[in-house]
């Protein structure tokens, strides 16, 4: 399962940094990414987003009845993060709040289904709960389309692809090293990457 998520990282980072021109591959953004995760993630950790993600995850474990389930917080908030971030997550409401067109929603809940599928085999019910904050935070960005819309470029959206893709590559090695990479104090850089392209 992890080196599955590292390779969906891996992938979906090279397919917005690598550029071909005829028969010379050349890369993009790498420093709007540098940028973005680097403020992103020292205004997560000010916030200390991933205590706040802990606490949520220690909530619905024990109002579920799984107090003793030890992989519950770890499902919870790794499949979340997975899920939430990448462009997938802001353009699929987007195009089915303004076109009306709900295909690219559908699709990812087809492969948000599988990934999730795959976690809770390895982390059990927890992972389930990643429902919750992927429902929130598309329906709040469905409710701000027409907000949204209008100052997102493709060049926005792809750069986060970009950085969505490098935090669930992070969120892969977590999980094959069993290190700590708090990905959810990087969340923040998906905002400041909008706001490097936006003015840089």
């Amino acid at each position: 399962m992890a080196v599955a998520v590292i390779f969906i990282g891996f992938a979906g980072a090279l397919a917005q940094i690598l550029v071909i021109h005829g028969t010379k591959i050349s890369t993009t953004g790498t420093i709007m990414a540098t940028i973005s995760l680097v403020l992103g993630t020292l205004i997560g950790e000010l916030i200390d987003i991933d205590s706040q993600f802990v606490k949520f995850g220690k909530w619905l474990r024990r109002h579920v009845g799984s107090a003793n389930d030890s992989k519950f917080v770890d499902g919870f908030v790794s499949a979340s993060l997975t899920v939430c971030v990448g462009a997938m997550a802001v353009i699929g409401p987007l195009q089915d709040a303004l076109q009306h067109d709900p295909t690219m929603l559908f699709t990812k809940a087809i492969l948000d289904a599988v990934i999730v599928a795959i976690y809770a085999s390895a982390f059990g019910l927890g992972a389930i709960f990643s429902a919750l904050p992927v429902f929130i935070f598309q329906m709040v960005i469905t409710l701000l389309a027409v907000l949204i819309n209008q100052f997102l470029s493709t060049a926005m959206t792809n750069g986060i692809s970009l950085v969505g893709s490098m935090m669930i590559f992070c969120i892969g090695v977590n999980l094959l090293f069993d290190m700590k990479i708090r990905v959810a104090n990087m969340l923040p850089a998906l905002i400041v990457v909008v706001l490097y392209v936006a003015y840089v």
